[in-house]
């Protein structure tokens, strides 16, 4: 049985010689274009449409062909004539069906019927016997139209083409997987392409050279047999009065137009605002209120809402990348054949289509002439033809086969390597002499892959899991003293499968792909196709094993940042690890960050007294609060011990309150320089950074 079936599959080529055309339902009629000229060559499209090409030796004056009138238009619109015999086509003339005016035909079929009452005879006084009646016009036994082509000279050897609507060809394929041959690691498949033509013209096709075209030219139907007369305007001089009062318009008194909205910021907003911490604007901001009068900084409103209350100063400088770690909810090796014998393929290859690409269309010229009866259908084949190919797994999930969102499909693929276009069709996949499943080959142009899935494998399960992140930061550029980085947005796709089947599963996972983003590090063979907007990611679960694929995808993004936030100082740490960075941005930069790391220095030390300033004053409060309790406590003179314990507690107080004023009026003065210094090391990077340009990132490696 396995053998019967691969030589059935590999002598399909000379089936084509001996195959009975399949009879088409339908009620017998003249053919669309009749003539003399015998019909020689018919090239069918994908559109509806079909070239017909007649031949023959000509005589006479003129040539004749009888043409179905809803079919006329079409063929006025395309004919095409050529000679060889010299001699030129004078006109084609053809009747006019003129559209009559209603009541025409009525009054003719009246006066056609109605009966005329004879005149009396003069002699005798009697009417005359009844005449007979007009004979009725005959209608046409088809409706068929003449056009005759009008011919300057006796012998003409004509070529006449003309294009009528015709029923598509549709192709369908079969895929034979087999095995490499020795020495072969690359998997390999038998293609083969079948053509299904229709005849419907009305005459059997006899001899007539076939071409099949995968293509679609743009076709219409044209009405070139029917008059026509544009409407005219009528144009009359009645005057001129005006019909109506035109409205008037007000426009009211207005002030200036107020100034354009500002730019609004790059995405992502500032940096340093977000984390909380210091920003050089804002230390710069303090500087320049202590250089003002007190009066003028009442007055001048400045960039801070309100002073900074020391006890506000303690706070540390957020360093952690916002945003990072949010989580999103969301909702086996193909069958293996015994060995066997690899399949052959035609061994008439003579009776192949020949297949010809020109102007990016594909064309299957079928080597010999055929024959198809009216009202017939016939499969030819097209090509035979060694492909690689295999048989493997993909998760696709699909809302028309609800399993799929768990269990991944079989699927066929093969690569197109003939010479052109294979237009979609169904096909049929066989494997060692057994029929595997059907499915739909999608166009498909040469050198591209198609995965054609015909079965679900149950014996594999997948589940997924995704989540995003934000992560990186890369110095984008630096304009004006402000500070530009790249961050990603991060998505990932986690995929575990479980293979439950005895047999290694080597599955693709078709990985729906985020507008704009790219895949970060994706695993070898992973194919990308940006017209449909997913990707084919390959990876193997061993039998009865669980992998786990990760899919990364990064989009990138530039926000605005200020210089002493974390984000800022990685990407500037990165830049400057850089080798391929410029090397005077470079020297800049450095000097730069080293004014940055004194003045972080200066405001962490400021951050770190200042909290030490707020927990003595609470504490220097309450000791004094402890004193004016201790003054009103009024002790028994006859208690000793409870007097001595009210002085102990006063003595404490008075000793811990005196050790705070001093420690508070160190960090008083401490404070008063560190101000001075954090104002003169601001003033500095600012400088310096205003100094640097840079205009673009370094390229992502």
């Amino acid at each position: 049985m396995i053998g019967l079936l691969r030589s059935r599959l590999g002598l399909v080529g000379g089936f084509f010689l001996v195959a009975a055309a399949l009879p088409l339902s339908g009620c017998a009629r003249g053919p669309d274009v009749e003539s003399a000229l015998s019909l020689r060559r018919v090239v069918i499209y994908r559109n509806g449409v079909g070239y017909y090409e007649r031949r023959g030796h000509v005589e006479e004056p003129e040539v004749a062909f009888k043409v179905r009138t809803e079919r006329i238009g079409d063929f006025l619109a395309t004919l095409a004539v050529m000679e060889q015999g010299g001699s030129s086509v004078r006109s084609a003339s053809f009747p006019v069906d003129i559209d009559k005016k209603p009541g025409d035909d009525d009054d003719e079929e009246e006066a056609d019927e109605s009966e005329v009452e004879p005149a009396p005879d003069a002699r005798y006084g009697f009417p005359m016997p009844p005449q007979p009646p007009k004979p009725k016009k005959k209608k046409k036994k088809d409706d068929r139209e003449t056009v005759r082509l009008t011919l300057d000279g006796n012998e003409h050897d004509l070529v006449v083409g003309y294009v009528a609507e015709t029923p598509v060809w549709r192709p369908s394929y079969r895929l034979v997987i087999g095995k490499p041959g020795a020495g072969a690691t690359e998997p390999v498949a038998d293609l083969q392409a079948w053509g299904i033509v229709q005849n419907q013209s009305g005459e059997d096709w006899k001899g007539v050279k076939l071409t099949l075209v995968a293509g679609a030219p743009l076709a219409f139907q044209a009405t070139l047999d029917k008059p026509v007369i544009p409407q005219r305007p009528v144009v009359t001089d009645q005057g001129e009065v005006i019909g109506a009062l035109p409205q008037t318009e007000t426009t009211l008194a207005s002030a200036a137009p107020a100034p354009p909205p500002p730019p609004p910021g790059v995405y992502g907003g500032y940096a340093g605002d977000e984390e909380g911490g210091e920003t050089l604007d804002g230390l710069l901001a303090e500087a320049e209120d202590a250089d003002m009068p007190a009066e003028a900084r009442m007055a001048a409103p400045t960039s801070r809402s309100a002073p900074m209350k020391k006890a506000e100063r303690s706070r540390s400088v957020a360093g952690n990348y916002g945003g990072a770690g949010r989580a999103t909810g969301m909702p086996a090796q193909p069958y293996r054949p015994e060995p066997g014998v690899i399949p052959s393929g035609p061994r008439n290859v003579n009776a192949l289509a020949a297949v010809a690409v020109e102007g990016g269309t594909t064309r299957y010229d079928l080597p010999f002439p055929v024959d198809i009866p009216n009202k017939s259908a016939t499969m030819v084949l097209l090509l035979a033809q060694r492909v690689p190919g295999e048989a493997n797994f993909l998760f696709a999930p699909d809302g028309g086969v609800p399993a799929s969102h768990s269990h991944p499909f079989r699927v066929a693929r093969f690569t197109n390597t003939t010479k052109g276009m294979l237009e979609k069709g169904p096909i049929a996949v066989f494997d060692d002499g057994a029929f595997l499943g059907q499915g739909m080959v999608d166009p498909l142009p040469p050198g591209a892959i198609a995965t054609v899935p015909f079965a679900l494998e149950r014996g594999i399960a997948v589940t997924t899991d995704r989540k995003q992140d934000e992560l990186s930061a890369r110095l984008a550029r630096i304009e004006s003293g402000q500070l530009y980085i790249e961050r990603d947005y991060v998505y990932h796709t986690k995929y575990t499968v479980s293979n439950g089947t005895d047999f290694d599963a080597r599955t693709l996972v078709k990985h729906p792909r985020n507008p704009g983003t790219r895949l970060e590090n994706p695993p070898k063979g992973t194919e990308d196709n940006i017209g449909t907007g997913t990707a084919l990611v390959p990876f193997m679960t061993p039998k009865r094993g669980t992998n786990t694929l990760d899919v990364e995808e990064r989009r990138s993004f530039t926000r605005n940042v200020d210089v002493l936030s974390n984000l800022a100082d990685d990407a500037v740490k990165a830049y400057l690890a850089d080798p391929r960075a410029d090397k005077l941005v470079v020297a800049e930069l450095k000097k730069a960050w080293e004014a940055r790391a004194r003045l972080r220095s200066a405001i962490d030390e400021r951050n770190k007294l200042s909290t030490e300033q707020a927990n003595l004053e609470r504490e220097s409060e309450q000791l004094r609060r402890n004193l004016k309790a201790i003054e009103k406590v009024k002790d028994d003179p006859r208690d000793t011990v409870s007097r001595q314990n009210t002085e102990k507690m006063r003595r404490d107080f008075t000793e811990r309150l005196g050790k705070a004023s001093s420690r508070l009026g160190e960090i008083t003065k401490r404070l008063t320089i560190i101000e001075i210094e954090v104002s003169e090391q601001s003033i500095r990077l600012r400088d310096i950074i205003s100094g640097i340009k840079l205009d673009k990132p370094l390229p992502t490696p």
